[in-house]
């Protein structure tokens, strides 16, 4: 009942009520209403576990939908699809927003996770963009959208094909944001049996199951990204929108990867930063250098928090003339510390982890949108992040 006392807890008695109401009166009604938000907690857990175990799992599965939009990414999910105008605005806390929506606009609420679903995955491994011609306009005819359930259901072998198309935006730089269409597609995948108790017995059940797929078109920039486990599809996914949505007969740009570069970071640096971003200090926290001539080799240099000298500086005094930053050697891998100044009242401030590895790896999409905004800005200005134009990040 992790999820469920976690939503109890943190949303408003008037969440609250409405979602008991709404889904169990019987329970509700046995509730008094009346009480502190904190006095509501003891009543409600009890009543949950009273439940039916069907019940029970209900609330457990709404709880953690809820949940999963009730963090910044959640969060910022749910901006992109909720209209400026909404009551949305209006509420306080992250779990009283977001069951707001699960409540008063499911459609909304699977659009938003839709949203998160796609933005946590972009520039991953089931990921891929592709340049195409800019400023189309999506077609959304019966006649279009059918066309491209018909070649999904002919891609995959599938049956059943359901597509969600929507307009969101996403955040891009400095409080900017772009406008996209997004499609979700969910296809019917082929025939599996999975073991299943019925009436206390083990049986083999045949089930369906269902795969999603995610698309997005920037207009302003003319990009198609693609999330999808298969790579080969993600090709094929992007094709049959581009031909059947956007009347583009053909895809032949693939977008540019990001790559990132530590050969910067090999001599002292300059962390040049903007006062409004109030960052403190940046500092290097460690470095995995290779040989050039010997790649099965590593060397590993660490500052821990205790550590009076920067990794340069402890290089030069652990190694003297056989410093391998001196050359020979390359940076596979950095970790860097932003340190933010205290806010009012605080000790200290927060604390943003980038770890890049060469070439391709970051932990940016681990991130919070805000974290990521940031940690691009930077790694771009210092010539450690170059490729895709920030744009289409």
């Amino acid at each position: 009942m992790t999820s469920i006392a976690a939503m109890i807890r943190k949303t408003s008695a008037y969440g609250l009520k409405q979602y008991f109401n709404q889904n169990w009166v019987l329970t509700a009604a046995n509730i008094d209403w009346s009480l502190s938000e904190p006095t509501l907690v003891g009543p409600l857990l009890k009543a949950v576990d009273n439940m039916t175990d069907v019940e029970k799992a209900r609330v457990e599965l709404d709880a953690a939908r809820v949940g999963g939009l009730a963090d910044d990414a959640g969060q910022t999910a749910i901006l992109s699809v909720v209209a400026d105008n909404s009551p949305y605005h209006d509420l306080i806390g992250p779990h009283d927003r977001a069951l707001w929506l699960f409540l008063n606009h499911p459609d909304l609420f699977r659009q938003a996770e839709e949203v998160r679903f796609t933005d946590e995955r972009r520039r991953g491994r089931a990921w891929d963009g592709y340049v195409v011609e800019r400023f189309k306009v999506l077609n959304r005819s019966l006649e279009a959208t059918d066309a491209f359930k018909k070649a999904v259901r002919e891609r995959f072998l599938s049956a059943n094909v359901h597509v969600d198309i929507f307009e969101r935006r996403r955040v891009i730089f400095n409080g900017a944001s772009c406008d996209l269409i997004q499609i979700a597609v969910y296809r019917e995948g082929l025939p599996d049996d999975v073991l299943e108790f019925d009436a206390g017995d083990l049986v083999r059940k045949v089930r369906n199951p269902v795969f999603e797929a995610a698309l997005t078109y920037e207009p302003s920039t003319g990009v198609i990204e693609v999330v999808a486990n298969d790579r080969a599809s993600r090709a094929d996914l992007a094709t049959f929108m581009a031909r059947d949505l956007l009347d583009i007969p053909i895809i032949s740009e693939k977008l540019r990867l990001r790559h990132y570069d530590l050969a910067p970071l090999l001599t002292r640096h300059r962390f040049d930063t903007d006062l409004e971003d109030g960052i403190e200090s940046v500092s290097v926290k460690q470095l995995r250098l290779m040989p050039i001539d010997n790649p099965g080799r590593r060397v590993t240099l660490e500052c821990m928090r205790n550590c009076d000298l920067d990794i340069w500086s402890m290089a030069d005094d652990e190694f003297g003339p056989y410093n391998p930053l001196l050359g020979g050697w390359v940076a596979t891998q950095a970790k860097l510390t932003i340190t933010f100044n205290p806010k009012l009242g605080a000790r200290r401030g927060r604390v943003l982890s980038l770890t890049v590895t060469m070439p391709h790896g970051c932990n940016l999409k681990d991130l919070t949108p805000e974290e990521q905004l940031i940690g691009e800005k930077y790694l771009r200005r210092w010539g450690i992040l170059s490729g895709a134009d920030l744009r289409h990040d």
